[in-house]
């Protein structure tokens, strides 16, 4: 928890005696009988000078910074009827003979040592003519005449590097993305 420097020489303020040498009863003796509650934090002039410096930073007439609104909120619709399908997410690992019997490498059967996501999107009576797919590095949009699914991926992925493949006995979208994380280099 980070506290302003502000804040803290507010509260030392508040629990140090005061140093002035006075002899007056009426007046109250340390600094801490001086200040009540509204008293503790930064001075109303530094809360003022601080929302003048990020009015400031924004030139633009946007209402909203680019941050503020959260990847796939243009797919949502309230006043879309149509159900959401049945789905599952796979975390898929390449495993080779050395990782399985030797244990030589550094995998680990968690999902951290997790390569591509997998997500298998049942979407029952379709074709694969009326499947729309949309993926992005945060959010899969799959829409068809019957159904919609907008969602959040758990981890980031490539989103313009991946497959689909449609399973049309079974009528179901199966969409396979490599992860992107951070820290991938360590579990190679």
């Amino acid at each position: 928890m980070d506290f302003p420097a502000v804040n803290i020489a507010a509260l030392a303020d508040l629990l140090k005696p005061s140093e002035e040498g006075s002899d007056d009863e009426d007046k109250p003796v340390s600094a801490a009988a001086r200040l009540g509650p509204g008293a503790i934090g930064p001075a109303a002039g530094v809360q003022a000078k601080q929302k003048e410096a990020e009015t400031k930073k924004k030139p633009s007439k946007d209402i909203w910074d680019a941050d503020e609104v959260p990847e796939g909120s243009q797919y949502d619709d309230v006043d879309d009827p149509r159900p959401q399908p049945e789905y599952d997410i796979i975390m898929k690992q390449a495993v080779t003979t050395e990782d399985m019997y030797l244990q030589l490498g550094n995998k680990t059967p968690s999902t951290v040592c997790c390569e591509d996501m997998v997500i298998k999107i049942n979407l029952p009576d379709t074709k694969l003519a009326d499947v729309d797919l949309d993926v992005t590095d945060k959010f899969l949009d799959c829409r068809t005449p019957k159904y919609k699914l907008g969602l959040h991926l758990p981890h980031p992925v490539d989103g313009k590097n991946g497959k689909a493949q449609w399973i049309s006995d079974k009528e179901m979208l199966v969409v396979t993305c490599k992860m992107v994380r951070e820290y991938d280099f360590l579990h190679s």
